[in-house]
């Protein structure tokens, strides 16, 4: 759940012939020093910055560099606790001005977008940091020995990861260590953890520069979501679900499958903007996650979701683990995995305050934990009669995907109308049809 406007749309654009260009044919690791690379890099996220946000990017700046004086004034033992409040207090400063001071509801080149992932990568790489250099080898989690970094970053590298010029608008969120592996040209060779935490050993060491297929196809992809999204979303628009002539002409099925194919058709807006933003990372030879079992290079290590499994989605774990996949990381790293009270709730209360100031986007999250919980004591407790045979398992199925897609849209639908009265009176709308 990001909160990108129409207009933010083509401002993403800028990137994909920059990144093409310049990392890939003039400024290769084998003929750039990395020094030159930070340098381009982030000389051309601020110009893009400024050309899309004007003066409302200096934001970007002073966030980073409250961040960076914490790191280097305070001591590493409670330094990502500091950085952590500083930086997600600053974040909701501008939240909450741009929307009760400025213009309520303005989505229109919106500056804490951008904030919202600067602000994802600062956290990560203080927590990193601390991990790199507090904790003991041993005391670390596999993930976080490979995410650790063991010493402290320079300005310019600091600011080069923050506001590069492939991520600024856009992002994904991307491990420090991933990052400057890129830029030293060290990516393609990388040793990668399985699931169990071992390493699977290195890939054969060569320079898969990013196939053409596999940034077409991506940009393909986004031109059919955009597509979907101006034509079904612009006649199906979620607003409806609570317009009053439309709940007293229509019986509750018809409402049930109207507001289905609503937010089917919202989330193409979504992506849109991450898949675009994968391909112009790609373009510039990030991303690189080792071999396909044929030998092909694989694009995704910084991918953001998986379509199919969004839309086929059985459990609400599941759309949630492959919906915004970077920031699912990013909450369970620096807080599900760390919070000694009730990880769960803690984890959906901090995604609700880093979204912003909308009342909705609380009562979205709110809900979503009630919902989780649900879904863990139904599976836990139905599941296993189902399991028999392929007949009931795919009856199983069949519910839960049902069920699941219900529960998103009942979820998600304050997030959209974003207010109190709104998001209230389609939470009265549904107990009335049941």
């Amino acid at each position: 759940f990001l909160d990108y406007s129409d207009d933010y749309f083509h401002e993403i654009f800028l990137d994909l012939p920059f990144s093409e260009s310049i990392h890939i044919l003039y400024l290769h690791p084998s003929k750039t020093s990395p020094f030159i690379r930070h340098v381009v890099a982030t000389l051309l996220g601020f110009y893009l910055a400024l050309f899309c946000f004007g003066w409302y990017a200096l934001h970007f700046l002073v966030q980073s560099g409250l961040a960076y004086g914490v790191m280097i004034f305070t001591g590493v033992e409670h330094m990502h606790k500091y950085c952590f409040v500083v930086t997600l207090g600053y974040l909701s400063f501008c939240q909450v001005t741009r929307v009760y001071v400025f213009d309520y509801g303005m989505y229109s080149a919106d500056f804490t977008g951008p904030m919202m992932v600067i602000t994802q990568k600062i956290t990560s790489l203080a927590f990193e940091i601390h991990d790199g250099l507090m904790k003991r080898e041993e005391h670390l989690k596999p993930s976080q020995k490979y995410l650790a970094v063991r010493k402290m970053p320079s300005l310019l590298e600091y600011l080069s990861y923050n506001c590069n010029f492939m991520g600024i608008l856009a992002g994904p969120t991307c491990s420090y260590n991933d990052y400057v592996a890129f830029i030293e040209g060290r990516c393609y060779e990388p040793k990668h953890l399985e699931s169990n935490g071992k390493e699977n050993g290195k890939f054969k060491q060569s320079d898969p520069s990013p196939k053409v297929r596999d940034v077409i196809q991506k940009v393909c992809t986004c031109a059919l979501s955009l597509m979907v999204y101006l034509v079904i979303y612009t006649a199906c628009p979620t607003e409806r679900v609570i317009d009053d002539t439309f709940m007293a002409s229509n019986p509750f099925y018809i409402q049930v499958l109207y507001l289905y194919i609503s937010m089917l058709a919202l989330r193409p807006k979504y992506y849109f903007v991450w898949t675009l933003a994968d391909a112009i990372n790609n373009a510039a030879g990030f991303g690189f996650n080792g071999y396909n079992t044929d030998g092909t290079p694989k694009w995704d290590r910084i991918s953001n979701l998986r379509i199919l499994n969004i839309e086929f989605a059985t459990s609400f774990k599941m759309f949630l683990d492959n919906w915004n996949i970077q920031t699912a990381l990013w909450l369970k790293r620096v807080c599900y995995e760390r919070c000694p009270y009730n990880p769960t709730a803690a984890t959906f209360l901090l995604s609700a305050i880093w979204h912003g100031a909308y009342p909705g986007y609380y009562l979205t999250f709110i809900t979503g934990i009630v919902v989780t919980m649900a879904a863990r004591a139904v599976r836990h407790n139905v599941r296993q009669h189902f399991l028999g045979s392929a007949t009931l398992k795919l009856i199983y199925d069949m519910i839960t995907w049902f069920s699941t897609q219900m529960a998103i849209c009942y979820t998600v639908v304050p997030f959209v109308l974003l207010a109190v009265g709104p998001s209230l009176k389609f939470y009265r709308s549904v107990m009335r049809l049941h």
